[in-house]
C-alpha cells in the first residue's frame, strides 16, 4: 500500500512540474490549503465549535482581511490587507466557486502570459480591485476576502486574448443543460449581471460585485496594453467547463 502511494505520489508531483501552467494550479492548492487550516472550513480543531468557532472566525477575517473604513485611515499594516484577503475565503461554496474559475480559465491565460507575468498580474489586479471596492465603500467595517477581483481580471484577460475559445455554461433557466458558447458571449453576459447586481442596494455583508467589475476591467485593459491588437488568439478550445457560480 505504502509503494503504490509513492508511486502515486511521484507520478502527481512530475505531473505537476510538467504543466504549462504551474502558478494557476499553485495558486489554486496554496488557497484551498489556507482554507482548510483556517476557520472558516471548520476543520481545524484548534479554533473549537459553537460560539468560539464563530469568534474565531469574525477575528481571522478582520485581521486577514479588507476593513473598507480602516484601510485608508487605519495603521500601516492595513495597506497589505488587499494582499492577504487574496487568499482567505468565507465558507466553501466562496472557495469552491472561486477555484473552478481560476481552474477553468486561469490555465490558458498562463500559458498565454508566462508564469511570472500571469502572478503579478494575478497579484496586482487583485490588489487594485479591492482597493476599488474599497474606495467606493470607505465607510464599511465589513470584512471583505477572496480571490474574486483577481479571477475576475483572469476573466477579463481571458475574453481579449480568446475571445472565440469555446466555453461550457449551465444555465439554471434551461435545466442546466451544458451549452457551449464563445467566450465573447458568455463573458461580457457574466460582467453583465455583476454590473446589475452592483447596482441594487444592499444590507449587510454580501458579494463585492464592485471588485469583481473592477478587476474584470483591469484584466481586459491589461490584456489589451499588454498584447496588442494584432496578436489575438482567435480560437481556442476551453479546457474545462464553467460551473454557475461567480466568482
Amino acid at each position: 500500500m505504502i509503494s503504490n502511494w509513492s508511486t502515486s505520489a511521484g507520478r502527481t508531483v512530475r505531473t505537476v512540474r510538467g504543466t504549462s501552467a504551474p502558478m494557476t494550479y499553485g495558486l489554486i492548492t496554496l488557497c484551498c490549503l489556507i482554507f482548510v487550516l483556517g476557520p472558516a472550513s471548520g476543520l481545524n480543531p484548534a479554533y473549537g465549535t459553537g460560539d468560539a468557532l464563530v469568534a474565531a472566525q469574525r477575528a481571522y477575517f478582520r485581521h486577514w482581511g479588507v476593513i473598507p473604513a480602516e484601510l485608508f485611515d487605519g495603521p500601516a499594516r492595513e495597506a497589505l490587507t488587499p494582499a492577504t484577503a487574496l487568499f482567505v475565503h468565507g465558507s466553501w461554496v466562496h472557495l469552491l466557486g472561486n477555484m473552478l474559475f481560476l481552474y477553468v480559465f486561469g490555465a490558458m491565460t498562463e500559458e498565454r502570459m508566462g508564469r511570472v507575468r500571469f502572478t503579478l498580474f494575478y497579484i496586482g489586479c487583485g490588489y487594485l480591485a479591492l482597493i476599488g471596492y474599497a474606495a467606493a465603500n470607505a465607510a464599511s467595517q465589513q470584512s471583505l476576502v477572496g480571490a474574486s477581483g483577481a479571477i475576475s481580471a483572469v476573466l477579463g484577460a481571458f475574453l481579449y486574448l480568446f475571445p472565440d475559445a469555446r466555453v461550457t455554461s449551465l444555465l439554471p433557466f434551461l435545466f442546466f443543460l451544458p451549452l457551449r458558447f464563445p467566450a465573447w458571449v458568455v463573458l461580457p453576459f457574466w460582467a453583465a449581471l455583476q454590473w446589475l447586481a452592483a447596482s441594487q442596494p444592499t444590507e449587510g455583508p454580501g458579494v463585492a460585485y464592485l471588485a469583481h467589475l473592477v478587476g474584470f476591467t483591469l484584466g481586459f485593459l491589461y490584456a489589451w496594453v499588454w498584447s496588442g491588437r494584432t496578436t489575438k488568439v482567435r480560437a481556442a478550445p476551453a479546457p474545462a467547463p464553467e460551473g454557475e457560480n461567480q466568482p
